[in-house]
């Protein structure tokens, strides 16, 4: 597995402690797969502080696309660069669709092969071995005139003008595109280079974005708005110094100068 596939362990880490400490978030996939396949990460990326936010961030995500789902029922799920991410069962699909949702998980074809261990698919539920910046990716995908897709801890690895070929050819393939996506900043970027968790996994290289309504145009997306990726309702779990500290370290001006979460959508959808 290559430096950038490693990263999905960062992740997988942060929700496996977050599950099993009970606190705001469940995930007992995630504390079954990494009880066999973590290993000892070193550094910041076994970081409680750093767990605490992954979990912020993949509940985040969790409730976007169940709140999604309830206005488009009959839509395709597509998740990039899923690693070995549990949302599939996280989220209650057969409370918020009216009929079968279709459901991609998508990611390297080495990192799709870990994921079988542990995961099956069905008539609706699909796992893809594939590269996302390669062309012929829609072949493989249902035709759905809705897309709800998910780009959860990817964009980062993506030169920019890959991931403006990747939203444009979401949309094109999509009557109705929905896009949640989380990004460095230009600043955040540039501090990565010299600190920062992935680098205890091998991958130095990646890019940020500060301009959100730019990034849309590029890509025949339109600018939704930003959300905020430490909710004070997963905050008020963590107590006392907890809360103190991880409110200083991830929360506020300092952390969103660093890394945000943007929502798009194309120019005809509701």
């Amino acid at each position: 597995m290559n430096s950038v596939n490693k990263t999905l362990y960062i992740p997988l880490y942060g929700k496996a402690l977050v599950s099993k400490q009970n606190k705001f978030f469940r995930d007992k996939k995630a504390e079954e797969i990494w009880a066999k396949e973590g290993f000892e990460l070193k550094g910041k990326s076994k970081s409680k502080w750093l767990a605490y936010y992954m979990a912020m961030r993949s509940a985040i995500y969790d409730e976007w696309v169940e709140e999604k789902l309830k206005s488009k029922p009959n839509a395709t799920v597509l998740q990039v660069g899923c690693g070995l991410d549990s949302r599939i069962e996280r989220v209650p699909l057969e409370q918020v669709s009216a009929k079968h949702t279709q459901w991609y998980d998508i990611d390297f074809p080495d990192v799709i092969q870990e994921r079988r261990k542990y995961f099956e698919e069905t008539d609706d539920y699909h796992m893809l071995g594939m590269d996302m910046r390669e062309a012929g990716w829609q072949k493989q995908i249902n035709q759905n005139d809705e897309g709800i897709i998910v780009l959860e801890g990817v964009s980062m690895y993506f030169e920019p003008a890959q991931l403006i070929e990747l939203l444009s050819s979401l949309s094109k393939h999509f009557k109705s595109t929905k896009v949640l996506m989380d990004c460095y900043t230009e600043k955040g970027a540039k501090a990565s280079k010299y600190k920062n968790p992935i680098h205890d996994v091998g991958v130095n290289e990646v890019y940020g974005y500060d301009h959100p309504e730019e990034l849309g145009e590029k890509s025949h997306l339109v600018f939704v708005k930003e959300y905020d990726m430490t909710p004070q309702k997963y905050m008020d779990e963590l107590k006392g110094v907890e809360r103190f500290v991880f409110k200083n370290l991830f929360a506020g001006k300092i952390a969103k100068s660093m890394y945000r979460m943007y929502e798009y959508k194309k120019s005809c959808d509701e």
